[in-house]
């Protein structure tokens, strides 16, 4: 790696710091320059009033009058760290982020997911409220240490019988269950030994989700592999606020091809078990636009979007990595040098779906900077652009091909305070429902999307922001472990009922 790309990645670690610590932004319009440059990206219609504020919207339950097709699948999304709890129990081993949340100041408060939503004690309850929300479809996700505590050898049977339990819970609901292998926390075991940047790690894995695959089997209609590598290399390798908490430029890119090899191998394992469910991967991916016009804001913006998208997009879909960030990080980078012959061929077996995780778009400028242009929430490196949502759907879909797509994370934390039993959130309503008219005009113009998860079903461990931020449609009060629904979790069981908004 050139000293001119390692300070490069480091200044993007650095402007993502920055992100994470401004100040709330107010409304700015997307420029002309935006517009054009992103179709010559792959984006599409980018002109949203920047008026449409959802915090200024005077009924955010307004009705649109969309209809989804018939057998849209409406759901809800967790991740295991997030809301199980149970630290100890069972067997389960430690995880990277019990190591990263126990240690001084790297997280907000100093909280830990010990306890988190204790879903891993009331499951049930839990379940039952999905069925009064009337979920047709909930992702979750499985911890690694839960079924081998080191991450690796024979599986424990106390943690898979409490995820044959929840899958069993889920049916006997009508919901379906779509569970992901991996949502960031390895067993510090295998951390210890080099974690993602180990290779023997992405086998390793390939190994768990053996145990698993005929574990539950096809009661599990849809697996997903990897969630989010990218904020894995970005946020556990660059910056350095997520677990691990490494700040080294030439191991995240070693870590994103590990991942991806990961995600390969876990394909090839469930088509040796012979099981007929489904799997793909779980992007988050986030349209670029240039924040100004010019030739050097578009030539920054595809570089951007490279790292940001075409870096797992490609590899996965078209069986090569992006050859602009190859040459940004050069032919001496530890990714470079880690890819063996035969690696995209396991990185691109043929997957059944893709999950798209969107919540921000991102304004690049031509020193490769991001700027703000659209209100922010509560995670201020959030903007709300509802837009984005179709952009990158229509991107995917013209781009990859006429794979089945589903959304798996879409969401934002509001400042919610419970009052009796009650909690009104009209901004999450307002920011759901438009981006639901996105995913809607996006299904219009022929993107096979087939159902949408909010991101997320119950207050949770917000990873480095601790339990600061409420991300659900139920309230989770900590102290006691009450549930409440919210004004959105309400509004929600109507979208679902009437298949629309």
């Amino acid at each position: 790696m050139s000293v001119l790309t390692r300070r490069h990645l480091l200044r993007r670690a650095a402007l993502s710091a920055s992100a994470a610590t401004a100040s709330r932004v107010g409304a700015g319009a997307a420029t002309t320059a935006a517009v054009a440059a992103s179709a010559a990206l792959g984006g599409c219609e980018t002109g949203s009033d920047p008026d449409s504020d959802p915090n200024r919207v005077p009924d955010p339950e307004h009705r649109l009058g969309l209809r989804f097709p018939d057998g849209f699948g409406w759901g809800a999304a967790t991740s295991a760290y997030q809301i199980e709890g149970a630290a100890k129990d069972d067997g389960r081993g430690e995880s990277v982020w019990d190591t990263f949340s126990h240690t001084p100041g790297r997280t907000r408060g100093g909280d830990t997911g010990d306890v988190a939503a204790d879903h891993y004690h009331r499951y049930e309850a839990d379940l039952d409220l999905m069925r009064e929300l009337g979920l047709r479809t909930y992702r979750f996700s499985i911890s690694w240490s839960r079924i081998q505590a080191d991450g690796t050898g024979a599986p424990n049977q106390r943690g898979l019988d409490f995820y044959r339990r929840l899958v069993d819970g889920l049916l006997a609901r009508d919901i379906a269950p779509m569970a992901t292998l991996f949502h960031w926390d390895l067993p510090q075991s295998l951390q210890d030994g080099g974690g993602w940047e180990s290779r023997d790690v992405a086998y390793r894995f390939a190994d768990y989700a053996d145990h698993v695959f005929r574990a539950l089997g096809e009661n599990v209609p849809v697996w997903l592999t990897i969630n989010e590598p990218k904020t894995v290399v970005q946020n556990g390798y660059l910056h350095g606020h997520h677990a691990p908490g490494h700040r080294d430029p030439g191991a995240a890119y070693l870590v994103a091809h590990h991942l991806q090899l990961a995600h390969g191998l876990a394909v090839a394992a469930l088509r040796a078990t012979g099981n007929s469910s489904r799997i793909g991967p779980a992007l988050n991916l986030h349209p670029c636009y240039p924040a100004v016009e010019g030739a050097e804001a578009a030539a920054a913006t595809r570089l951007y979007d490279g790292y940001e998208n075409r870096l797992y997009l490609d590899s996965i879909f078209k069986g090569s990595y992006p050859t602009d960030v190859l040459d940004d990080l050069g032919p001496q980078s530890r990714m470079v040098r880690a890819i063996h012959d035969g690696d995209l061929k396991i990185i691109s077996a043929p997957v059944d779906l893709l999950a798209v995780q969107y919540y921000t778009p991102i304004y690049v400028t031509p020193g490769g900077g991001t700027e703000h242009k659209w209100p922010t929430s509560e995670a201020n490196w959030q903007q709300i652009y509802p837009d984005g949502m179709y952009d990158i759907l229509t991107r995917v879909h013209r781009e990859y091909g006429d794979l089945p797509l589903t959304i798996t994370e879409n969401g934002l934390p509001t400042p919610d305070t419970l009052n009796g039993d009650t909690v009104d959130d009209p901004g999450r309503i307002a920011f759901l429902r438009d981006h639901m008219a996105a995913a809607h005009r996006a299904i219009r113009d022929g993107v096979p999307l087939e159902s949408y998860h909010v991101w997320s079903l119950m207050d949770n461990f917000e990873w480095a922001e601790g339990y600061d931020q409420r991300w659900g449609l139920i309230y989770v009060d900590y102290p006691t472990q009450r549930r409440v629904l919210k004004r959105s979790a309400h509004w929600y069981r109507r979208v679902i009922a009437d298949n629309g908004v």
